[in-house]
């Protein structure tokens, strides 16, 4: 029997709605089940404001517009991220600086932070990897000292808390993403969330095409034209009647998904407790919101032996990211310091299948070849 990485899945009412919205005559961006799914999160979760996206990358491209990057303008990035982390803020112009991660943990290591800051510092970017928090009293209060931006890459995140404080309510600004990888998804999707009051006009001119069409459908201006710049941020309703349906079971698939995790957890402890490889670390700090079950093993060589055995036994295990600063695009922009925790998870990090129909069953199955 294949076990696949990662099987999307489906609630039963997302063709029911995407129906809905195809019959209200209504099916481009900013209607009915966009104000529905952009509602839930800011009444759920307390967030200011919320825009749904096409993607987070698009989420993360609005950041860098509102945090007014220019050329030669610094941002600070985890080197063990994707790529969009640190790309939304170079196509405005900015140079990244790459922070390395934790040696337990592939967040980034709020110790190295400061050390990195200069005059041309503009926005901190912490990455909430696997949905568990980066360390965010330590990131505001250098943020604060220094009259630095943050923006919470939490692409991951949704539904993890950091002492009680959901993640994404805590930056100036966030980015959640919906990619059929994801806990919650449609298809491909994004949010932003705007946590500081004063980027909240501003976005809603951004988000169409730099325009203040928001504010004329709203009666606040009697016409609308072009004010600033921007892009086509906004999804078409399909996109938005198909997170509804997943944002209704929100619960039940978090529920289900941390079950798993910790079903995977239980199981694999023995093993690493032999020494075959690390378990994921979740600080006292954070939440686990299920999002992702990886190992790190102990070299290159073995996480490559570990994925070739799961794959010769039909399991789809795969390893994640590879370090940004040691890029084709990004290596001789790099400033020569060396990362060692980032390569490491780069090297070493392999992510086991997680989605919401995997069982127990499944697991054990996983585990038992993973123990041979």
């Amino acid at each position: 029997m294949k076990i696949d990485f990662n099987r999307p899945f489906l609630t039963g009412k997302e063709v029911h709605y995407i129906y809905q919205a195809v019959y209200s005559s209504k099916i481009s961006g900013n209607g009915e089940f966009t104000k529905k799914c952009q509602q839930f999160f800011q009444d759920k979760y307390g967030f200011k404001k919320c825009l749904l996206t096409t993607s987070c990358t698009d989420a993360l491209e609005m950041c860098a517009i509102l945090t007014n990057i220019q050329d030669g303008d610094e941002v600070i990035v985890p080197s063990y991220t994707f790529v969009s982390s640190a790309l939304a803020f170079v196509r405005q112009g900015a140079k990244i600086v790459f922070a390395d991660s934790y040696a337990n943990n592939p967040n980034i290591d709020v110790t190295k932070i400061e050390s990195l800051i200069t005059p041309k510092t503009k926005v901190i970017v912490p990455v909430h990897y696997a949905g568990v928090a980066c360390d965010m009293d330590k990131i505001m209060e250098i943020a604060n000292k220094y009259n630095i931006l943050v923006v919470e890459d939490a692409a991951q995140a949704i539904d993890s808390y950091y002492k009680g404080r959901p993640l994404g309510s805590i930056g100036h600004l966030a980015a959640f993403s919906f990619h059929e990888t994801k806990n919650i998804i449609s298809g491909e999707g994004g949010l932003l969330v705007i946590n500081d009051e004063h980027f909240i006009h501003r976005a809603e001119i951004i988000w169409e095409k730099g325009t203040n069409r928001a504010e004329f459908f709203r009666g606040e201006v009697n016409k609308y034209g072009w004010v600033d710049i921007g892009s086509s941020f906004l999804p078409s309703e399909i996109i938005a009647a198909f997170l509804w349906a997943q944002l209704e079971n929100l619960e039940m698939i978090q529920n289900k998904r941390k079950l798993l995790w910790r079903e995977y957890y239980s199981r694999l402890k023995p093993l690493a407790d032999k020494g075959n490889f690390l378990l994921p670390v979740v600080p006292d700090y954070a939440t686990n919101n299920g999002h992702i079950f990886y190992v790190i093993c102990n070299s290159l060589e073995e996480r490559i032996a570990l994925i070739d055995k799961l794959k010769n036994n039909d399991i789809g295990a795969v390893f994640h990211y590879l370090s940004l600063h040691k890029s084709h695009f990004y290596t001789g922009k790099h400033d020569g310091r060396e990362l060692p925790n980032c390569d490491k998870f780069a090297d070493c990090l392999v992510r086991l299948p997680m989605f919401y129909e995997l069982n127990r069953d499944d697991i054990e199955l996983i585990c038992k070849i993973m123990a041979k």
